[in-house]
């Protein structure tokens, strides 16, 4: 009996990592089709990192943070307005803030 309830609950493990392994596949698809952009994120708009003294999303103190980043459709990053930034355009990488 103690055997049968072992497969049963290793059969019952399978199922859950199976099962979270195709609910995180779209979720990786998802974040294929985005890319983080630098310099695009409004004050307390961005989707992580904001610099020291931040703790993630939301956190950036003003708008066109050259270290803070937003999700935005992979390959238009640096087609997006940035004053701050050098090019005038969004960045895939931080970058030091030019007057705007």
């Amino acid at each position: 009996m103690s055997q049968n309830l072992s497969r049963q609950a290793s059969a019952a493990a399978l199922a859950l990592a199976l099962g979270a392994a195709l609910v995180a596949a779209p979720a990786a698809a998802a974040d294929a089709a985005k890319e983080k952009c630098y310099g695009v994120a409004m004050k307390g708009k961005n989707d992580c990192k904001a610099g020291a003294g931040t703790s993630c999303a939301g956190t950036s103190v003003r708008d066109h943070q050259g270290n803070a980043w937003s999700y935005v459709p992979a390959g238009t990053c640096e087609k997006t307005a940035s004053p701050t930034s050098p090019t005038g355009m969004g960045q895939l990488k931080e970058f030091k803030e030019k007057k705007a």
